[in-house]
C-alpha cells in the first residue's frame, strides 16, 4: 500500500514559477541570481503558509545547480538538484530556531560555517522561526551574519519580524510576503483537484480559499479533509457542512424578510439557524460583511472587490439595485453597534432577537434623504423641539378650547401644546390683564415683550425697590463668618480652617480684598471662588461687587544653629587648646583620615 502524503508536501513549488502569489519575490530573486547580485542574508518574513520556508529552499537549489535556464529557473536534473530533492544535500543546512534557541546553537552554526562546500558554489543555511532565537544567540549570530566567507548565504524566515532585533534586520536584505489572494488560492486548489482526479465544484473550491484567510498550507490541508469526508466529490452543500460556515441564501433569505417587514418570520428562520449550531455572532458578522458587499454591488465598477464565488456575484448586483442606499448605511451601523455589544450581553439570543427587530422595522423607524453630499436623517414620528429658557419669541399666545398654542417668528416651526395651560409648568409667559376694550376685540397681542421689560413690570407693579448696602469692614466680617458657617454645614472643615485665618480689607464700596497666608490657604479659598461671590452679592444686594485675593507669604527666618566639625576641624579646634599634639603628629608621622 502506497504512502499517503499530504498535498501540501506532495505539491510544494519546485521551483521559482510555481510559487503561487508571490512573484514580487520570485521576480526579485530570479533577477539577483541572473544578475550575480546575492547578497549573503535574506529575511523572509510573512503570515503563515505563504511560501518563505519554499522559496528559501529554491533559492538554496537554484544557487547551486550546474545548469540553471535562461530564466533562472533550477533544471532539476543535475547532480546537485536531484540530491537536493532526496534531501542528501549536504550543501543546505536548516535549524529551527524554535526548538534551537541556545547560544550553543548559533555557535555549533557558526563552526560549520568555517568549512567551504565539498561540491557547489554556495553553503545555504536557512533558519526558521527565527524570533525565536534568546538576544545571547542574537548576539553571538551577529558577527558571522555580518561578514560571513564569500560561500556562505544565510536565509532567515520569520512570521514575528518586529520581535527581531534592529542590528539583525540591518544586516539582512528583507522580503516580505504578502497572503496569498482567494482567486490564486482557488485557481491551485482546481490544478490539484484535477491532477487528483476529484469532482470539485468552483463554489465548493472558493469556500475553502475564504477559509484559509490567505494561508496556502491551510487551504491544502482543508482540501484533503474534505476530499476523505465526501469519497472524492466535493460539492457547495457539502463543504458548507463540513467547514460549519453558514449558507449565504440565509442572508438573502432575511434581507427579503426585512424588507417585507416580516418579523415573525425573520424570527424563525434565526432560530432555525441557531438549530444548526450557529452563535449569534457568526450570524452577526455574516450580515456585516453580507451588507458591505451588498453597498459596494450598488456601483458595478466596484464588483471586484466583491470576495465571493462568481456564481453569487450576478445575485449580489441583482439584490444591490432592490435595497435602497440609505437602509444599507442604517443597517451596517446597528449591526456595527450589536456586534460592539454582543460580548458584554447576558442572553446573547435575545440581544441578536433585539436586533432583527430593529432591522425588520428599519424602513418604518426612519428615512434617509439624500441632499446632494450629505446624507440628513429624519424621524417619521411628529417632530418635537424643547423650548429655550434663554429667549422668548412669543409672537402669539391664545388660549381657545383648552388649547395654547405658541408660534415662533419663523412661520416654518409651530408647536402646538395639547394640554390644559395649568399643566404647563416649564414655561411661564405673563400677560397683561385684559381691558373692556380689548374684550371686545378678539385679536392677539402682537409686541414682543423681552425678559428684561417682564422684570422690569414685575418689579413696578409690586413696587419692589432694591437698594444697595454699603461695603464697610464689620459688614463685611459678618458675611465672611456666615459663609464660614456655611462651609461648617457642608462639613468642608479643611476650607473652615483656611477662611477663618484669612484677612480682610475693604478697598472701596465695590471692592474688597482677601489676603492669603500661604499656598495652600490661597487655593481652599479660590476653590470657593463662585459661591463665595455669589454670596458677598447677594447679601450686600450688589452685583457689582468683586474681590481680590493676595498671597502674601512670610518668610521664615530659622536660626542656624552651630554646625557639627568634620575631623580635620575638630583636630584643629583641639590643636589651639594643646599644642603638643601637633608635635606628637609630627613625631608619629601620623595622617588625619577625614
Amino acid at each position: 500500500m502506497e504512502k499517503f502524503i499530504v498535498s501540501a508536501r506532495k505539491y510544494r513549488p519546485q521551483n521559482f514559477s510555481t510559487v503561487v502569489g508571490q512573484s514580487h519575490i520570485t521576480t526579485t530573486l530570479k533577477n539577483a541570481i541572473n544578475n550575480n547580485q546575492l547578497a549573503h542574508a535574506f529575511l523572509f518574513t510573512g503570515p503563515r503558509g505563504v511560501g518563505k520556508t519554499t522559496c528559501a529552499r529554491i533559492l538554496a537549489k537554484t544557487i547551486n545547480c550546474e545548469k540553471r535556464t535562461k530564466n533562472g529557473e533550477a533544471c532539476n536534473k543535475c547532480n546537485s538538484c536531484v540530491s537536493f530533492d532526496n534531501g542528501t544535500s549536504f550543501n543546505i543546512h536548516e535549524l529551527d530556531a524554535a526548538s534551537n534557541n541556545s547560544v550553543d546553537d548559533i555557535r555549533a552554526l557558526v563552526d560549520q560555517v568555517r568549512f567551504a562546500p565539498q561540491a557547489g558554489q554556495y553553503k545555504v543555511y536557512i533558519v526558521d522561526e527565527v524570533h525565536m532565537l534568546s538576544t545571547a544567540a542574537f548576539n553571538a549570530f551577529l558577527k558571522t551574519l555580518e561578514e560571513p566567507p564569500s560561500y556562505a548565504i544565510f536565509i532567515l524566515a520569520t512570521t514575528e519580524k518586529h520581535k527581531i532585533l534592529p542590528t539583525i534586520l540591518s544586516r539582512c536584505q528583507i522580503f516580505d510576503f504578502k497572503r496569498i489572494t482567494i482567486n490564486d488560492t482557488t485557481e491551485h486548489l482546481q490544478e490539484i483537484a484535477e491532477k487528483e482526479d476529484v469532482d470539485a465544484e468552483k463554489t465548493a473550491l472558493h469556500l475553502i480559499a475564504q477559509k484559509s484567510e490567505g494561508c496556502m498550507r491551510d487551504a491544502l490541508s482543508i482540501l484533503d479533509k474534505i476530499v476523505s469526508f465526501t469519497g472524492g466529490k466535493i460539492t457547495y452543500t457539502n463543504t458548507l457542512e463540513h467547514l460549519n460556515i453558514l449558507d449565504e441564501d440565509y442572508y438573502f433569505k432575511l434581507l427579503d424578510l426585512f424588507q417585507q417587514q416580516h418579523l415573525t418570520d425573520s424570527i424563525l428562520l434565526f432560530d432555525e439557524i441557531n438549530q444548526k449550531g450557529f452563535e449569534g455572532d457568526t450570524l452577526l458578522e455574516g450580515l456585516s460583511e453580507f451588507f458591505r458587499n451588498l453597498l459596494v454591488s450598488k456601483d458595478p465598477k466596484a464588483a471586484v472587490l466583491l470576495e465571493v464565488a462568481e456564481d453569487f456575484k450576478a445575485k449580489y448586483l441583482d439584490f444591490a439595485q432592490k435595497v435602497d442606499t440609505g437602509w444599507l448605511i442604517a443597517a451596517l451601523n446597528i449591526l456595527n453597534e450589536s456586534i460592539v455589544q454582543y460580548k458584554l450581553s447576558r442572553n446573547k439570543k435575545l440581544h441578536v432577537e433585539l436586533l432583527l427587530i430593529k432591522l425588520a422595522y428599519l424602513k418604518q423607524a426612519l428615512r434617509i434623504s439624500i441632499n446632494e453630499d450629505a446624507f440628513e436623517k429624519k424621524k417619521l414620528t411628529d417632530i418635537s423641539k424643547t423650548i429655550s429658557f434663554k429667549s422668548l419669541p412669543v409672537s402669539l399666545f391664545k388660549e381657545e378650547k383648552n388649547k395654547v398654542r405658541v408660534s415662533q417668528k419663523t412661520e416654518e416651526a409651530k408647536l402646538y401644546i395639547e394640554e390644559p395651560v395649568r399643566e404647563i409648568q416649564k414655561v411661564v409667559v405673563p400677560t397683561a390683564p385684559k381691558t373692556p376694550d380689548d374684550a371686545s376685540k378678539d385679536k392677539p397681542i402682537t409686541k414682543i415683550a423681552t425678559l428684561g421689560k417682564i422684570r422690569q413690570q414685575i418689579a413696578q407693579k409690586n413696587n419692589v425697590e432694591q437698594r444697595a448696602n454699603p461695603l464697610s469692614l464689620p459688614t463685611l466680617e459678618l458675611a465672611w463668618n456666615q459663609f464660614i458657617e456655611m462651609l461648617v454645614s457642608r462639613q468642608n472643615h479643611s476650607a473652615v480652617t483656611n477662611f477663618k485665618l484669612a484677612k480682610l480689607n475693604c478697598i472701596d464700596d465695590n471692592n474688597f480684598e482677601v489676603i492669603a497666608e500661604n499656598s495652600i490657604q490661597f487655593k481652599f479659598i479660590e476653590s470657593e471662588r463662585a459661591f463665595l461671590l455669589d454670596h458677598i452679592q447677594l447679601y450686600f444686594n450688589n452685583r457689582h461687587i468683586k474681590y481680590q485675593l493676595i498671597l502674601e507669604e512670610k518668610e521664615n527666618h530659622k536660626e542656624e544653629g552651630p554646625k557639627p566639625l568634620n575631623t580635620k576641624a575638630f583636630f584643629t579646634q583641639l590643636a589651639e587648646q594643646y599644642p603638643l599634639l601637633l608635635e606628637l603628629k609630627d613625631r608619629l608621622k601620623l595622617d588625619l583620615d577625614y
